[in-house]
């Protein structure tokens, strides 16, 4: 069940991975893993991090390939623990349903986290809310110049979860790093919506894990 998600919380440093799902990332997941791992263990060497560091994953069923199968093993590596968030059923009911739980230690729903963002920073969700949506409308418009079609309506939800997690992580625990499974990130995937939060101030860009 999810927990409180302002105990123990504090005592952590979250590591939001981020990146395409399954068969949308068909590379070994092992490489990437290994590849993070270093990346993250120098950083972290260079410039000490406060707090143990906790791998935040979004509800992703454990597939071969792709972000789920990648911060499976990254945890392993780093010999981390996890915590899971999800939408709330309401929102997507298959959602925390499927999700791996593999070495989670905690779990939480997005409407806990939109309270701990909002409690900080009132009107915090609504404003982000907005931008995903506009985020949506732009690239929906660049789609149909392309003679493709909108983005599928989840989108906007799963942007929503991915750019609140870390504004409220961030605004909590003091700090986050963030890292991404595949560089560059494509236009159309939710990752993509990273420069919301950026844009925002909720992520500030020496968060970001590039050097890897």
């Amino acid at each position: 069940m999810p927990g409180d998600p302002l105990t123990g919380l504090a005592a952590f440093h979250p590591l939001v991975v981020e990146g395409p799902a399954g068969a949308r990332d068909p590379r070994d997941p092992d490489a990437v893993a290994d590849r993070l791992a270093v990346a993250l263990q120098a950083r972290w060497q260079q410039s000490p991090i406060v707090g143990s560091p906790l791998l935040i994953t979004q509800g992703d069923p454990l597939e071969p390939t792709g972000i789920s199968a990648i911060t499976h093993r990254l945890a392993a590596r780093l010999q981390i623990p996890r915590a899971l968030v999800c939408l709330d059923e309401a929102l997507a009911p298959y959602h925390a349903r499927d999700a791996d739980r593999t070495g989670m230690v905690m779990e939480f729903r997005y409407s806990q986290l939109t309270a701990v963002l909002d409690a900080v920073a009132p009107g915090a969700t609504e404003r982000l809310a907005s931008a995903v949506e506009a985020g949506v409308s732009a690239r929906n418009d660049r789609r149909a110049a392309r003679g493709q079609p909108p983005l599928k309506a989840y989108f906007r939800d799963f942007a929503l979860l991915q750019e609140v997690t870390k504004a409220a992580l961030r605004r909590h625990c003091g700090a986050v790093t963030v890292a991404h499974t595949i560089a560059p990130v494509h236009e159309f995937s939710v990752t993509s919506f990273y420069t919301i939060g950026l844009s925002l101030g909720w992520i500030d860009p020496a968060d970001l894990l590039t050097d890897y």
